[in-house]
Formats: C-alpha cells, structure tokens, sequence
C-alpha cells in the first residue's frame, strides 16, 4: 500500500526543544513525537522533564537532557552528547522562557539581566551550539524562535518581557539571512495569550475580572498550548521549506484590533 503523503511529517528528524518540562515545550514535544520525530528535550525540571517523558510516543527514542541553559559549556556538551545517540539536528524550538507583568516604577536593572539572560541569551546561544559543526543535519532544517505578540504589541507593563520578545523576532529574521546558506530556515513565532503554568498565576489571567478583559482582547478567545504545538509542527516540516525570516503570528485576533 503507498505511504499517505503529508507534507507535515516530521519522520527522520531530529528535533530540539528547550523548556519541554511544562506548558508549550511540554506540547510541541507530544506533538512532535505524534508526528514521527526524535526528540532532544531540554529543562532544568527533572520532575517535570520525566512527566513529558511518560507523555511522548515512543519515549525511549529520545534524549532528555536535565540542564540549565545558562551553563552554557554544559549545554554544548549535552548537545554533542545527544547527537550521538539520536542523529544530527534537524529542528529547534526555543521554547525556554520567563513572563512577567512589571510597571516602570518597579524596574531594577537586575530583574532585566534576569530577563534577557533567560528569554534571549539562552535562546540565542542554544541556537549557536546547535549550528556548529557536527550537529546540524548537512541537509539544512529549520529554527525557531519563540516571540510574542507583546513583542510588538504594547501593553501595560510588559516592557521587560516585551523587549525580549522583540529583540527575538529581530534576532530571527537576521539570522534567516546568515545560515540560508546552510539551508536552515530561521523564523520566529508570535503567540497571543496561552494559558500555562508559567502565566496561570500572573493577574491578567488568575483574577476573574482581568481575565475576562484579557479574554476579551482576543478576537478567538484565550489560547491554549496545541494551538501553538501545531503551528511549530508546520515550521518546523517540509510544509514551510520556502519559509523563512517571516514571523507566524497565532494570537486568536489579538494583534488586529
């Protein structure tokens, strides 16, 4: 019988996902192993890095890495450990990541170190280890990095988050520029509001009243994980092979009021 074609498969590769213990990183790794790839899932929660693992198809298939990615020397080595024992990379989602909701007045410079050393120096030097030479797949592939509608939408309070989602968006199309000739592909991801566990308790989604408002500013309603799952799925397959540099915004409308 001929093999069903599906321009979405992610069979024979292999994909990298930071932040895999919870919340999005958590799905986009059930998504992903539904879907045929090999995994390299990354966090520092060893509990919740081993709840994914009994949540993934073929779990033995894959490498967990338990790592903080500020060590960066570490993550280069967990990274050519890996390698080795589940093929070149062919995929990566930089899911890793912190929010906040932080007026002005409450500002201090090193809540915004903390801030750019999780959501972008991580993202940005993960990517680096994982480009250098013997890791990626010679045939190219696909990155991405995970920004967010307040990276270009303002909102109260969302300055420290909003500019390291920005300057990830920005980040991406550069480096679309700089590895298109490795053929890998570099684009960025906007979601609007996902309820996770990273958010669920912040105010705008916790306190009934400023949730309805935040509701409300979505055209679909309040995200949930799979919505952004499946979007990556398309990025990171064969589907999206002429896309690249773009932002792929799934915000449920919030971004065209």
């Amino acid at each position: 019988m001929e093999k069903q074609f599906n321009p979405f498969s992610l069979e024979n590769k292999v994909i990298v996902i930071s932040g895999a213990a919870s919340g999005i990183g958590r799905q986009c790794a059930i998504n992903c192993s539904k879907m045929g790839a090999k995994l390299i899932l990354l966090d520092l929660n060893e509990a919740g890095l081993y709840e994914t693992k009994q949540l993934v198809e073929r779990d033995d298939e894959h490498y967990y890495g338990v790592i903080n990615l500020t060590d960066y020397k570490k993550v280069e080595e967990i990274i050519s450990e890996a390698v080795g024992k589940v093929g070149r990379i062919t995929g990566l989602l930089n899911c890793a990541g912190i929010s906040t909701t932080l007026p002005l007045k409450n500002a201090k410079p090193e809540i915004l170190d903390k801030f750019f050393q999780i959501n972008v120096y991580t993202s940005y030097f993960l990517t680096q280890t994982v480009c250098k030479m013997g890791n990626f797949s010679k045939e190219g592939g696909s990155i991405v990095f995970f920004s967010s509608a307040a990276g270009q939408y303002g909102e109260a309070g969302k300055s420290i988050y909003g500019m390291t989602k920005g300057a990830l968006f920005s980040c991406a199309k550069s480096l679309a520029c700089e590895l298109s000739r490795k053929n890998i592909r570099v684009n960025s991801i906007s979601p609007g509001v996902i309820v996770t566990p990273i958010n669920e308790n912040l105010p705008h989604i916790a306190d009934p009243e400023l949730r309805k408002h935040t509701e409300d500013l979505h055209l679909l309603g309040l995200g949930n994980p799979n919505d952004i799952a499946n979007a990556c799925i398309y990025l990171l397959s064969d589907a999206s092979r002429w896309v690249t540099g773009s932002n792929l915004v799934v915000d449920g409308g919030y971004t065209t009021r």
